[in-house]
């Protein structure tokens, strides 16, 4: 049988870049296929689903309760919203109208292109500290009687500036204000899963579509009892402002497929395969000629593995870091891969699927070579 992908004539992708919306996502394994496949047989009440799937999911996590999402994104928003209405039929009702009168507390040296899923609740966004660092009293200072909530970006590469995460749990609780983490690309580790919240955090957010390999459209939010209750208020079904954020029962199962799945991996034989995978890219460029090889650590999001680091002397060569990857676009099938300064690029094995590396190595040292 032709693929859709040949039918519709879209060439398939390589990623050695990253767990990217605009690539997909990630891979889903059979098991996911196959409950979304069962799911999708049969009609069922989908608020009864979205509590039946959320209490399973808290189980598996160690948290009070959990709501599955269309996408990290719209957990953002929702979180937002539930913070602002609770469970209250009127102000959910209210919004964005009644948003304007609320604040939400963001670090300045973590302000990102996500926080626009949260300013479209209405609320006023208030930054705090600087990109050099940020202090508990800049923290104190801000929190006021309009705050609803202080997000909180996780990750490595959100941290410079940023206080620490127990810094901010302690100051906001005290003023009596929830704290939502958004950890959409923090998977692996599977621990942080529960790690945020029994930090203390209120919510944490994740991605259902990157480490998990679960539908690239859904999104997980888990937390406290009442305020997943309130974000499954102002979401699907309810005519609330996350209606348009409808996730189906195929996806909902299909995210607790996915979850399963990935607690049921060798987590540390998955980050020794992905180690072997760097290594094997480091080894074939190493004694390339006006090629740089190098470990980078940790990957593209901060999650605890390496990308291999390819940095190309591109005088030496006569080919400039941005021909190379439009010449990986350009063949079949096309390559993805991240840049990385002015001249280099990673390759990220998260998203390679058993010997894509190969391909990767092949097709590089047939460009460098002048053969492509």
């Amino acid at each position: 049988m032709t693929h859709i992908f040949e039918r519709l004539g879209i060439r398939p992708v390589i990623n050695g870049a990253a767990t990217l919306t605009r690539l997909g996502g990630s891979i889903m394994p059979p098991e996911v296929w196959e409950a979304m496949r069962q799911a999708g047989q049969y009609y069922a009440d989908i608020t009864e689903v979205q509590r039946a799937v959320g209490r399973r999911i808290a189980e598996l996590t160690h948290n009070e309760a959990a709501y599955v999402c269309a996408g990290a994104a719209a957990g953002l928003t929702l979180a937002t919203a539930a913070c602002i209405t609770g469970t209250d039929p009127e102000k959910i009702a209210r919004l964005p109208e009644l948003a304007p009168t609320k604040e939400v507390i963001v670090h300045r040296s973590q302000r990102n292109g996500y926080d626009y899923a949260i300013r479209q609740v209405g609320v006023r966004l208030v930054e705090i500290g600087t990109a050099a660092g940020t202090t508990p009293a800049d923290l104190e200072a801000a929190l006021s009687d309009r705050t609803a909530a202080v997000f909180y970006f996780a990750g490595a590469h959100f941290a410079q500036g940023a206080l620490p995460l127990e810094t901010v749990i302690a100051i906001a609780h005290r003023a009596g204000v929830p704290v939502i983490v958004d950890a959409a690309a923090q998977i692996p580790p599977a621990s942080n899963l529960w790690r945020f919240t029994q930090q203390g955090a209120d919510l944490a957010i994740f991605s259902g579509g990157k480490g998990l390999c679960g539908p690239q459209s859904t999104g997980l939010i888990v937390g406290r009892a009442d305020l997943i209750e309130a974000v499954a208020r102002n979401g699907n079904p309810y005519h609330a402002i996350g209606r348009p954020m409808k996730v189906s029962k195929e996806e909902m199962v299909g995210l607790l497929a996915a979850l399963e799945w990935y607690l049921s991996q060798d987590e540390a034989a998955l980050l020794e395969r992905y180690e072997a995978v760097v290594q094997t890219i480091l080894l074939a460029f190493r004694e390339v000629p006006g090629v740089r090889a190098e470990r980078a650590w940790p990957s593209e999001a901060g999650q605890p593995h390496a990308r291999a680091l390819l940095i190309f002397d591109t005088a030496r060569l006569g080919l400039s870091r941005d021909a190379i990857l439009q010449a990986l676009r350009n063949g079949t099938p096309a390559i993805e891969l991240a840049p990385a300064g002015a001249d280099g690029l990673y390759i990220n094995p998260q998203t390679l699927q058993p010997g894509e590396e190969q391909i990767i190595i092949a097709r590089l040292r047939a460009i460098l070579a002048g053969q492509a």
